[in-house]
């Protein structure tokens, strides 16, 4: 029970950060592209309680993290109105309002890289912090590579359907009621892992290249 108190205390912040700062960028996002629909509703905001599901953001993922021994994780938080008619040119950029989320989660991962390699430069040793870090990069690492799955209502499946030729964007749009249980049934049989996997690593990757100059710099 003390191990599960101390891994929710570590991962507790990076964890509402990550969910947070995804959420208002997809609402200033969309205000940028004309859509002040989030704006109006308060959603444009780093204030973490505006954008929490009680249900989806706190008890799904503490109830599968007790029941499953943290072998299971999920939840969500309460996604950013966006009113696509009221965009500037409305195909376009869904594309980049969706993105807006997925790469605010690759920017904090950066941060929180380079907070682990800082601590590392300067000595400080204190397992709450480095594991703080750790857990920073990953859940990030995990919201970007999730997010970007290309199956609607996920920013990746908005995303495909912004790029794809108007009659085929049409009848992929249609999955969206059922994207939820389609992404839920990939996640519990594990396929989604094939995904999940090479996209991490590769974002691991670009992250370790943005910040080796840093570390060359500490070395």
């Amino acid at each position: 029970m003390n191990e599960i108190i101390q891994t929710i205390a570590v991962y507790a912040l990076p964890v509402i950060f990550a969910i947070t700062l995804h959420e208002a960028a997809h609402a200033y996002a969309a205000k940028y592209f004309g859509d002040a629909t989030a704006y109006v509703q308060g959603r444009m905001s780093l204030n973490p309680m505006r954008h929490i599901d009680p249900f989806g953001t706190i008890v799904i993922p503490l109830i599968l993290y007790v029941a499953t021994s943290g072998a299971f994780l999920f939840g969500y938080a309460k996604p950013v109105p966006v009113e696509w008619r009221n965009l500037r040119n409305p195909k376009r950029d869904m594309a980049w309002v969706a993105l807006a989320g997925p790469a605010m989660n690759f920017f904090q991962a950066l941060l929180w890289m380079v907070f682990a390699i800082t601590l590392s430069a300067t000595n400080v040793n204190e397992p709450f912090l480095t594991g703080m870090a750790r857990a920073g990069i990953l859940s990030n690492l995990v919201m970007f590579a999730f997010n970007l799955f290309p199956v609607p209502p996920l920013d990746g499946g908005r995303i495909l359907t912004s790029l794809l030729p108007n009659r085929a964007a049409y009848k992929f749009a249609q999955i969206e009621p059922y994207g939820f249980f389609i992404v839920m049934g990939l996640v519990m049989l594990n396929v989604l892992s094939f995904w999940m996997m090479p996209v991490m690593l590769a974002a691991q990757s670009a992250l370790s290249l943005l910040v080796s100059p840093l570390n060359f710099l500490f070395r």
